[in-house]
């Protein structure tokens, strides 16, 4: 499914643009891609403010200039623009569940991770927040956020016990978030992967779409 005058502002190192990217490889979406170099701090620029003052990726530029930033508003924008074989519930009660268990992975497993790395990382020095503002890190958010990281390992495997996929029969947006996430900490973080049974079930389901190496 192609598409017209949309740009996908994202870089291959950030695992916001991969959810973006996962998802769009799954729908069979074809989006122009402008990598974003982060490592030489190209979020920064004043080319790229201009975009998204936020400076951060991913971003997408819609072809009347306007600027979509954060991952669920630019699913959100596709689900609308390009309807069929949604990834975000077909119905009221879909859309709710996907959204309530999307939002669980991200609070919950996606943050906890992003807020241990950004305030371990040595390089994120002064930027233990992402966006505009600079912001020293704290130590002891690491020591919670490792303990968080956990308790979320143990609340996937829990509810993975009792449905095929995170969101409940179907393969959705939570699964994608869920499944960035532990990658997210295997890289980022050197953390084991979580070995419950119905984890690694689920993990090896999602590993083998084709879409999951987007």
């Amino acid at each position: 499914m192609k598409t017209e005058n949309l740009k996908l502002y994202q870089s291959s190192a950030s695992p916001n643009s991969r959810r973006v990217r996962i998802y769009l490889a799954e729908r069979g979406i074809c989006v122009a891609q402008v990598p974003v170099d982060l490592g030489a701090k190209e979020q920064f620029s004043g080319a790229f403010a201009a975009i998204n003052p936020r400076r951060v990726v991913p971003a997408l530029v819609l072809g009347d200039g306007t600027t979509i930033g954060e991952v669920p508003a630019i699913w959100h924008y596709f689900e609308e623009a390009y309807p069929e074989r949604p990834l975000m519930g077909a119905t009221p009660k879909e859309k709710a569940l996907a959204s309530m268990w999307e939002r669980r992975m991200e609070l919950e497993g996606f943050a906890a991770v992003m807020e241990t790395v950004r305030n371990k990382v040595p390089h994120l020095k002064g930027h233990a927040i992402s966006g505009p503002h600079g912001y020293e890190q704290i130590p002891a958010i690491v020591d919670r956020g490792m303990k968080r990281i956990q308790d979320f390992y143990d609340d996937l495997e829990a509810r993975l016990a009792a449905s095929p996929f995170v969101a409940g029969e179907q393969y959705t947006v939570a699964d994608i978030t869920g499944l960035v996430t532990i990658d997210f900490a295997s890289k980022a973080l050197s953390l084991p992967m979580p070995d419950g049974p119905s984890t690694m079930r689920w993990y090896d389901t999602l590993s083998a779409r084709a879409s999951t190496a987007a």
